[in-house]
């Protein structure tokens, strides 16, 4: 059964839904999450608050959802395909929660309950799953979080005060650094961090222009894995292994070609 405060941020959250942020009452916030007025300004002393709590909370599921994709599936311990599963996530994530959206790009519409302290850029989609055409391959489809047997350990928390952009790309980046250094090949151990963080910037690039998200993953793999996970036509790259277009088992492999999903 879920605490006041977190069945009181899933009220503000549904609210979105039905209308924009300045049209969130608080009492039907409380009401909606069965808990007195009293009670929610004891837990965030004021809507500017239950704003702040509610987006932070958005974001760190958000990086919950990136430590999860970046953890080996199968056995598989790949770090090129780990990244680009982090990827796809991200790119899904934003296409499915606008709060996720918007702490990633920094615009924020008048329809968000961003706080007063964030700058309103231009605006965001009108609920969730807008901001998408009509005919665009990923529109109306939720997205699913990774789901492992053995969640991750819990990153290092988010700084006080609501994230930025900047440091939503560094704590992707960080998180995905901690996670792929066992597996990383000694001989480019000082390229790591980069690579990390071209592959979160890469992320937010497809978040901003939206495309399917699975294209996201087909970037990574293009852009970081010919260089340091896979060596030229069969000769072991710097991961130890023969170079190849992909394998199977996470999103975005080719259709056809060498490596293309087997069909089924």
């Amino acid at each position: 059964m879920p605490t006041a405060r977190e069945a009181l941020l899933n009220a503000a959250f549904s609210a979105l839904d039905r209308r924009p942020w300045a049209g969130v009452r608080m009492v039907d916030v409380a009401a909606a999450a069965g808990v007195s007025r009293q009670t929610l300004y004891n837990e965030f002393g004021s809507k500017d608050g239950l704003a702040r709590a509610l987006v932070r909370r958005e974001a760190e599921a958000y990086l919950r959802g990136v430590e999860q994709a970046l953890l080996p599936v199968g056995g598989a311990r790949d770090p090129g395909e780990r990244l680009a599963a982090a990827a796809v996530w991200t790119v899904r994530a934003a296409r499915g929660n606008a709060l996720v959206r918007a702490t990633l790009t920094g615009c924020w519409g008048d329809r968000l309950p961003a706080p007063a302290a964030v700058p309103r850029a231009v605006p965001g989609p009108r609920h969730a799953g807008a901001g998408w055409p009509s005919d665009h391959p990923d529109r109306g489809t939720a997205p699913a979080r990774p789901a492992f047997d053995d969640p991750p350990p819990p990153g290092p928390p988010l700084p006080k005060g609501l994230p930025t952009p900047v440091e939503m790309v560094r704590q992707v980046s960080d998180r995905s650094r901690v996670a792929l250094s066992a597996d990383w090949p000694p001989a480019a151990r000082a390229e790591l961090g980069r690579v990390c963080e071209t592959a979160a910037r890469l992320a937010v690039s497809y978040v901003v222009a939206p495309v399917a998200a699975d294209e996201v993953a087909a970037l990574v793999r293009l852009v970081l894995v010919p260089r340091y996970g896979a060596g030229p036509m069969g000769q072991p790259g710097p991961m130890g292994r023969p170079g190849q277009a992909g394998q199977p088992g996470r999103p975005g492999w080719p259709r056809s070609g060498p490596g293309a999903r087997p069909e089924r």
